[in-house]
């Protein structure tokens, strides 16, 4: 059985490239069946942020990845967290020393071979004699558990991505497998649980493809399986530059508060390295299930786009039904539009509403019409002036004040008969009116649908306001 995890460190928030990460293995263990982990992997006591932890599972449930197994989901695999684990990677540890794949280092901190990333690539404490170490060891002199790299040859493993790789192993250093405190490294305690719970493919960025080759000569030193490798492309920004939360770029929550959609943003960032081999872009996290598959992950790295993704979230908005639309855009809306019918105007806006963080200013002259210039009123096309803008409001203000029923249809019948009997196309008709009821340019419905909504009353106020403006021009 396919069995993919999403191992996230509560160091920081979930950002663009983990909630990748996250999807596509997602998408492996559902197209096939499988389980998909969640495992939280919080070794690095010094960074982790507790905030960071919440985190997570709000991104999870607001993305819709619902995981099988977890911290509070025992598989039978558990713990799923790191530091409730750490008896199980002291005992890993042991069994590389009792072969000599590990040894211990007595180095002080701060010298460069006790650094986890060291230049140096061979720890002189490989060659202490049992002697030294126990001398070391009696003394109470702390030390770390590092893996011992074979001095010669090369280790090769294939990648579902990249292909098949070969590193020489005096390019690989001997990294830190047991820290001092006890607690285990990333590179460490990552093998023992793939392998513990049962991890068939292991997903994670392409950064990760050069530390491979010491994955593997632990899974051989235990005798294990090595699991399937798909090292994903970079995430950069359309500049070229590294797409990163450090440097001020969204992570998922930020992205959410700009007005995106969960569903529109997973849909994106499925695309960013992965096609499906068809000219379909929309997709909803059901249809990913069904025909998500690695091999169409591409090697180069995936650009970031701001406009596709807008582009991509105002399809899913029109997508949804109205009802689902409005209870969305409500609190969006300001609170004195509450007078007004607000289903009626999210039915006016859905079909315009790129980002849900758009909508207060589409609608704010709903509430209170914005200082204008009389110049609004010369339109070219509806062949509009002042003029004729002011024989126009003042003319239909009294078959407005008569008119019943009030609603948009009547009001669009009403003054298209107005515009024939005196000559005027119906945009000629309309530009002045919809200039005066809201004060703005672009208006997410016409002249008539602004009406219906803001009633007769207050269309008539406005209409008023705009004969006085018109006068005084």
């Amino acid at each position: 059985m396919v069995r993919t995890r999403f191992a996230p460190s509560p160091t920081g928030y979930m950002h663009i490239g983990n909630l990748r990460t996250a999807l596509y293995a997602y998408l492996t263990a559902r197209r096939n069946h499988g389980v998909f982990i969640l495992r939280i992997e919080d070794t690095d006591q010094e960074r982790n942020i507790p905030e960071s932890l919440a985190a997570i599972y709000k991104s999870l449930k607001m993305a819709g990845l619902t995981y099988d197994e977890g911290p509070m989901k025992d598989g039978g695999y558990g713990p799923y967290v790191q530091s409730q684990r750490l008896p199980i990677y002291q005992e890993h540890a042991q069994r590389l020393l009792a072969k000599g794949d590990a040894f211990r280092c007595f180095c002080k901190k701060g010298d460069p071979s006790e650094e986890e990333e060291s230049p140096s690539r061979r720890d002189p404490c490989r060659f202490l004699t049992q002697a030294d170490i126990a001398e070391k060891m009696e003394a109470g002199e702390a030390f770390v558990i590092r893996q011992r790299i074979p001095d010669s040859g090369s280790t090769t493993f294939v990648d579902l991505v990249y292909g098949e790789i070969t590193i020489e192993n005096s390019q690989l250093d001997d990294q830190v497998l047991l820290k001092s405190d006890g607690y285990p490294t990333y590179n460490f305690a990552n093998v023992v649980d793939d392998h513990l719970m049962g991890i068939t493919h292991v997903m994670r960025g392409q950064e990760y493809l050069s530390s491979t080759p010491k994955y593997n000569l632990l899974y051989d030193s235990f005798g294990w399986t090595v699991p399937e490798y798909v090292h994903l492309p970079l995430i950069i920004k359309e500049d070229g530059s590294k797409f990163s939360k450090r440097l001020g770029d969204p992570s998922f929550e930020d992205l959410v508060k700009m007005g995106y959609l969960p569903e529109a943003i997973l849909n994106y960032i499925a695309l960013l390295g992965w096609s499906p081999g068809t000219d379909q872009e929309y997709f909803k996290l059901s249809e990913l299930e069904e025909i998500f598959s690695i091999d169409r992950i591409n090697k180069s790295s995936a650009a970031f786009s701001f406009d596709k993704l807008t582009w991509l979230n105002g399809e899913h908005i029109r997508a949804m039904t109205l009802d689902e639309f409005h209870t969305l855009a409500e609190p969006y809306y300001p609170e004195p539009l509450a007078g007004f019918n607000t289903t009626k105007i999210s039915e006016l806006l859905q079909v315009r509403t790129e980002k849900f963080t758009d909508i207060p200013g589409m609608v704010d002259f709903f509430v209170q019409v914005p200082e204008y210039d009389a110049e609004m009123y010369r339109h070219e096309k509806s062949k509009s002036d002042l003029d004729t803008s002011l024989d126009i409001l003042k003319a239909v203000t009294p078959i407005l004040d008569n008119l019943d029923p009030w609603n948009n249809d009547q009001l669009f019948q009403t003054l298209k008969a107005f515009g024939k009997e005196k000559s005027y196309k119906t945009g000629t008709v309309m530009w002045p009116i919809r200039t005066t009821l809201s004060g703005v340019m672009a208006t997410p419905g016409g002249a008539t649908a602004l009406a219906e909504i803001l009633g007769k009353e207050e269309t008539l106020k406005r209409i008023k306001a705009g004969i006085e403006k018109l006068e005084a021009a």
